[in-house]
């Protein structure tokens, strides 16, 4: 039963996490306003979404399992790091832009 609400808590904060993400990539109105949306909150909601498949996993079979882990520790590496390229990638095309204009 705990482990029921756990996992319908953390369901239901990393389903608004994500939907705080996606509205911040929808109306935010700059290329690095809309880089942070998604980066930070939606990470954050699809990371308790996994850690919800974790208890969830864990309270039914009584161990954790690795590959629900592997998967939260490859988002939360890779976010980052894409959201670090393109940041300098858009700055890169605005340095380019500045110097032929």
């Amino acid at each position: 039963m705990l482990s029921e609400i756990l996992v319908s808590l953390l369901l239901l904060m990393g389903g608004a996490f994500a939907l705080l993400g996606s509205i911040g990539l929808a109306r935010l109105p700059d290329f690095f306003m809309r880089l942070h949306g998604p980066t930070k909150a939606t990470t954050l909601g699809v990371g308790a979404i996994v850690v919800a498949s974790v208890v969830h996993i864990g309270a039914g079979e009584g161990e954790v399992s690795l590959r629900e882990l592997a998967v939260a520790l490859f988002l939360f590496i890779t976010a980052p790091v894409t959201a670090h390229l393109l940041s300098k990638a858009k700055l890169a095309e605005r340095r380019r832009a500045s110097r032929q204009g």
